[in-house]
């Protein structure tokens, strides 16, 4: 994390181009620093002035006394390039650079002044954000090093985002609502520290426990999703994501320069990361506020308590379009209720107290359903009342939330209506921990976030294999892709693609290939009506455009008729294609059955994706299909087909057969399988895919197709679980152990094989008395981004009392790499009943082969001096030892190349 460190904790700035003139960047940003009582020295750099606010400047970079930390550069875009080289060699680690403009292509040059900056601070070792850039505030250390007009207040939220006009309105909001930062930061247009970076360093900050992104577009996605998911397993990550339409990507590319990917794409990798996606300001705003005050979501039931039916209703609303779950109320509670309320009241979920209610009604009723466990939220609401006014209610109601001892088991949101008094009853709730709302619809948006993230953050934790336990035979078709590559084809049509799906055990109809329509009709004749003819032509892609498909013929006459007319029409309009004769195919019995369609693209950021909806003639996949990100399990695939459902992409009808959805997501895994295995597939289409029952019949397919040469996980914007490395070896005993990769699953085998390590291994291994590992120590271990962080567990058989076989943990090596892929950290823990039999030197020997084969540069490790066994096995394979007896430790490091 090179600079990173120089960027979020400074303790020295300069800032290149400071002024006196009040409208300057140069000035706003230095008053900005002085207003903020930053501790360290500020350095302004002007040959202009003397000084700047009543602070000595330097004429130089050259004659600064020391060398700053952080640099702001407030200069002109066409001065930066060499202001860089002398902030380079002045020894200045990092920079924001403000000006905007940089990544025009002048007429005679081939690479823009933001490409040429960005290759003298390569040069350097200088990390720069920006250009771009509002700047930095980090609240804690009293730095504004940005021009924009509004501080920001000390909090535990980090916000980075690619726009300084989003920053400058998140600023604005959150003072209004006394909503604090542990850092805001400005990326422009993010020419070199990205997101990716600042997600590594935040997801470790004490001082930060939730990560809002406002992002234009992402510039590595491999890299982007493996820090994302790493930084969403320890902290809570929103992000707004610009560019939703077709129109807004354009603007998006041409604000930052990144490439345009589908929205749907970006909707699913950050699903799949475990981040949560707002789609507007109103919704960011909604969110932040929950996140501020929120606990961690217990369940997905809300009950609402309301003095008016109407904002009920719409809340009601806005919950079932988001698929959100009302509590229901056991009789105990309504009995308990009715009591208190008067008798026309709803007697169910949500409970009007009825508009003339007092405050005693409301203090009565919640101390009811605090009492109960009927529901995991409580939506407070409260229409202007003469009889329970807002400001009186709102405090009478926060006593009553933090005197009860049950309410942190619950979240609890309100909503007070109005302009005028409802803002300071808003502003009460506020102050008093609770989240308040405008709005019904804006209550329900925050919970639904709430809930929306806990579902993320479940697709977290899947992680599919990267070479499932199916019958498949990827070799068999390397080689068919291959042969067909060789002869200078690349776009496959349905009896081309048929041996490639039924090597991956897909169901698709027999199909024939006949040469003109008298053998066409000799064909159908053979195999028995109804049957389809369609046009097989390697220059006429779409059939629709001449009417190429012709179904449910029923006489070898229409046979022969359909399959003349067609090639009259191609005759007639496209005279000089080529025509490789005329598929003809039993009709497949559609009674009954639904017609979907699931594609495979190559998106230009997040590579691979699959789509998926029902099979219609004009389908756009920007509206009408679902979208995951290979690799996917059952599990995953179940995510997104009950998405595509809920979504309306793909109708779940109930006659005459209800959609299988297990069988299709076994079809959906097994295009992923497929997906991962042969990278030589661009695209691939399955239209339609005939669904009876757990029939799923692969009707018409085409595949694109083209040579590939490198790793094929380069491919995927999400690393699957590498089965490649899985390993049988032996100890000395003869003892077969597995040596593989560790998996989510294995947290109750890893806690048992913790239980059976000593005290003082444990203490050698952690530095720290550990004591009982939770859940989340656990989840960290064993849930894993394979990216960039590896462990291999060391697993044999054991035979249980009833004679069962299972698996046991009996060692575990992992090592931890930085973002840059030139050094990891290992660590290797053996079960203390088994030193002795080798397993240490296997799994020694097993991070060495993997980091070697990664690339890495050095392999290091630090132990205690007290562990000799450590030590001496590290001498063996060839670590230099570093012995420091002063600070206890051992490091010890390998190179690698």
């Amino acid at each position: 994390m090179e600079g990173l460190d120089k960027l979020l904790k400074p303790k020295s700035v300069t800032v290149i181009g400071a002024s006196d003139n009040p409208n300057r960047a140069g000035n706003i940003v230095i008053r900005n620093l002085l207003a903020g009582s930053f501790h360290g020295p500020i350095m302004p750099v002007t040959p202009k002035y003397d000084a700047v606010a009543g602070v000595l400047a330097y004429p130089t970079i050259d004659s600064l006394p020391r060398i700053p930390d952080l640099a702001i550069v407030c200069t002109n875009a066409h001065r930066n390039v060499e202001i860089i080289r002398q902030l380079g060699e002045k020894g200045v680690k990092v920079a924001i650079v403000l000006a905007a403009g940089m990544n025009t292509v002048f007429p005679g040059q081939s690479d823009t002044e933001e490409d040429r900056m960005f290759a003298t601070a390569r040069k350097y070792g200088m990390r720069l954000v920006g250009p771009n850039s509002m700047g930095l505030i980090l609240p804690w250390l009293n730095l504004n090093a940005s021009f924009s007009p509004v501080a920001a207040n000390q909090g535990k939220i980090a916000f980075i985002s690619q726009s300084a006009a989003v920053c400058t309105t998140i600023l604005d909001w959150a003072k209004n609502k006394s909503i604090g930062f542990s850092t805001f930061l400005s990326l422009g247009d993010a020419c070199d520290i990205n997101f990716a970076e600042l997600l590594d360093s935040l997801c470790r900050d004490s001082k930060t426990e939730a990560i809002l992104l406002y992002v234009d577009s992402i510039k590595d996605a491999r890299r982007f999703m493996s820090a994302a998911r790493a930084a969403a397993r320890n902290r809570r990550i929103l992000v707004l994501k610009s560019g939703r339409t077709r129109a807004g990507s354009a603007a998006a590319h041409l604000h930052t320069g990144g490439e345009i990917g589908l929205d749907g794409v970006y909707d699913a990798a950050i699903r799949r990361a475990g981040m949560l996606r707002v789609h507007n300001t109103h919704e960011l705003f909604a969110a932040v506020e929950t996140l501020a005050h929120s606990v961690p979501l217990r369940g997905e039931r809300l009950a609402i308590l309301t003095n008016g039916g109407g904002p009920a209703v719409m809340a009601v609303d806005a919950m079932a379009e988001r698929g959100g779950k009302l509590a229901t109320l056991s009789q105990e509670t309504i009995e308990k209720l009715s009591e208190v309320l008067p008798a026309c009241w709803s007697q169910a979920n949500p409970i009007d107290i009825i508009g003339d209610a007092d405050i005693s009604r409301y203090e009565k009723a919640i101390r009811i359903l605090l009492d109960s466990d009927d529901f995991d939220a409580l939506l407070i609401m409260h229409s202007p009342s003469a009889i329970a006014p807002g400001n009186e209610a709102a405090k009478r109601l926060t006593h009553v939330l933090q005197s009860h001892p049950r309410t942190k088991r619950f979240n609890i949101l309100t909503n007070w209506a109005g302009e005028n008094e409802a803002v300071r009853s808003r502003r009460i709730f506020t102050e008093a921990g609770f989240p308040a709302y405008r709005t019904p619809e804006s209550a329900v948006s925050a919970f639904m976030h709430l809930v929306e993230y806990r579902r993320n953050q479940k697709q977290l934790m899947e992680t599919p294999v990267s070479y499932g336990e199916t019958d498949a035979n990827p070799r068999h078709v390397h080689d068919v892709l291959n042969h067909l590559l060789a002869q200078g084809i690349s776009h496959l049509e349905t009896h081309e693609v048929r041996p490639v799906l039924e090597s991956y055990g897909f169901s698709t109809l027999p199909t024939w290939i006949a040469t003109d329509p008298a053998e066409a009709a000799h064909i159908a004749e053979q195999i028995g009506y109804p049957v389809a003819v369609k046009l097989r032509s390697p220059d006429i892609r779409h059939k629709s455009e001449i009417h190429g498909v012709m179904l449910h013929l029923r006489t070898a006459a229409e046979v022969a008729n359909s399959a003349q007319a067609i090639l009259d029409r191609v005759s007639l309009n496209y005279p000089n294609a080529r025509i490789d004769g005329l598929l003809v195919q039993r009709m497949a019995s559609r009674s009954g059955a639904q017609e979907l369609r699931i594609s495979v693209h190559h998106d230009a950021v997040f590579g691979p994706v699959i789509f998926m909806g029902e099979d219609a003639g004009e389908w756009d996949i920007h509206k009408d299909a679902a979208v995951a990100l290979p690799p996917l399990n059952m599990a995953l695939a179940r995510y997104m087909v009950i998405n595509a459902i809920k979504t309306g992409k793909v109708k779940q009808r109930s006659f005459p057969e209800r959609l299988d959805i297990p069988a299709l997501c076994r079809l959906l895994v097994k295009i992923s399988q497929l997906v991962i295995d042969c990278p030589e597939i661009e695209s691939f289409d399955i239209h339609p895919l005939l669904a009876a029952g757990e029939e799923m019949t692969v009707i018409d397919a085409s595949m694109s197709i083209k040579p590939f040469d490198g790793d094929k996980q380069t491919r995927l914007a999400i690393r699957p679980y590498p089965k490649e490395h899985e390993q049988h070896v032996a100890l000395k005993d003869g003892t077969d152990i597995l040596l593989r990769p560790i998996l989510p699953e294995d947290e109750p085998k890893h806690k048992a094989f913790i239980s059976k390590v000593s005290v003082d291994d444990l203490y050698r291994r952690f530095f720290s008395d550990v004591g009982e590992f939770n859940h989340e120590a656990l989840a960290n271990l064993t849930q894993i981004d394979y990216d960039r962080e590896m462990a291999f567990v060391a697993t044999r058989q054991v035979t249980l009392l009833d004679g069962r076989q299972e698996e046991e943990i009996i060692g575990v090596t992992r090592a931890l790499s930085d973002p840059e892929n030139e050094e990891a950290e290992f660590a290797i823990l053996v079960r203390s009943d088994l030193k002795g039999v080798g397993l240490g030197r296997i799994l020694m020997t097993k991070i060495i082969d993997y980091c070697r084969q990664r690339g890495l540069e050095r392999l290091t490790g630090m132990t205690m001096p007290s562990n000799r066994g450590m030590i001496m096995l590290a001498q063996k394979v060839g670590f230099s030892i570093d012995i420091q007896m002063e600070d206890g430790i051992v490091e010890m490091m390998l190179p690698l190349k």
